[in-house]
């Protein structure tokens, strides 16, 4: 097992690793909305946020030698599923025809007031 980190994608704010490989297969930790460089969340709405989270989990996969093609399973974190279809369409343009397994679910809170978190298993 080994331990990704990238400067691509926010540090860990607590104590969890960006991602951890083992056997050919990578989790990701749950990506929120921060700029990896000053730590803080993306202004802008929804739109801004997911893609945010989208740029973050690219930069963890591509340290990983992975990628959104080789993603097995998502999980999605939002605080209103009034944006499921804003989602939705993000979500597409990211994976494109790659069609990973996902559950989406709606929470009460997010760490730093996000409005959506996601985490990925990947095949490395």
């Amino acid at each position: 097992m080994d331990y990704i980190a990238t400067q691509g994608a926010p540090k860990a704010i607590g104590p969890y690793s960006q991602a951890v490989r083992a056997n050919g297969v990578l989790y990701t930790s749950g990506q929120i909305s921060l700029d990896p460089q000053t730590g803080e969340l993306v202004p802008g709405d929804f739109a801004a946020q997911a893609n945010r989270v989208f740029d973050n989990l690219a930069a963890v996969l591509k340290e990983a030698g992975s990628g959104f093609d080789r993603v097995m399973k998502a999980t999605v974190y939002v605080t209103d599923l009034a944006n499921f279809q804003t989602l939705n369409t993000i979500y597409a343009e990211r994976f494109g025809n790659h069609r990973p397994a996902r559950t989406t679910v709606q929470v009460p809170a997010l760490p730093k007031g996000s409005l959506l978190e996601i985490d990925l298993i990947a095949l490395t």
